[in-house]
């Protein structure tokens, strides 16, 4: 017995082959001839899991950030941060970083620098007492760290912030004295009399 198959042809007058013709109508020969596939199927499925993966991740890192706020004079490191939302150290400080624009070490020292100030500006601290009051251990990288920010050391902030914030509410002086974030201070360099004076 002989079976007659009529040739489909392509745009150019070409017979089409088994698998162009099952392409062509949306079928997968891997899935068989009764279902067929969209090609953007493919892209929704693997898009979807990824989005509700990237929403989860931030809303830990928005956990983490909260915490920071909370704790900042606790002593609080990465691997801890991280240990408290199930995500690695790396992991955490890379999505931290895309998402906000600095690793959570920066930020955390950020919040200890923004306490300090306004601590510093009360005036009844020492520079020391404040350092371990906002939770950092080291004095040296606590003066290092507020002087990036802060453009002077605490000592000289502490004298001069009182006067400068005086007479103004706590709650606007915090605001107008926040920290640079993202970006360091200009520092000051004492200014060198220029030619020097000629001797006599």
């Amino acid at each position: 017995m002989k079976t007659n198959f009529s040739l489909i042809l392509d745009d150019t007058g070409n017979p089409l082959t088994f698998r162009d013709l099952v392409a062509h109508l949306g079928y997968t020969t891997s899935t068989g001839l009764s279902t067929p596939v969209r090609r953007d199927t493919i892209a929704q499925m693997t898009s979807r899991p990824a989005a509700a993966q990237h929403l989860r991740d931030l809303a830990r890192l928005r956990r983490v950030r909260d915490r920071i706020d909370r704790e900042y004079a606790q002593p609080l490191d990465v691997e801890a941060l991280a240990r408290g939302v199930n995500m690695s150290a790396g992991h955490l400080s890379r999505q931290f970083r895309l998402a906000y624009g600095e690793s959570p070490y920066a930020y955390l020292m950020t919040r200890r620098i923004e306490r300090a100030m306004a601590l510093l500006r009360r005036g009844d601290l020492s520079v020391t007492e404040v350092c371990f009051e906002v939770g950092c251990s080291s004095l040296g990288t606590f003066s290092t760290r507020f002087t990036e920010l802060v453009g002077m050391p605490p000592s000289t902030y502490r004298r001069q912030g009182a006067r400068a914030t005086a007479g103004i509410p706590s709650c606007v002086a915090k605001q107008v004295t926040r920290p640079i974030r993202n970006r360091e201070a200009p520092i000051t360099e004492p200014q060198l009399d220029w030619p020097p004076p000629q001797p006599d």
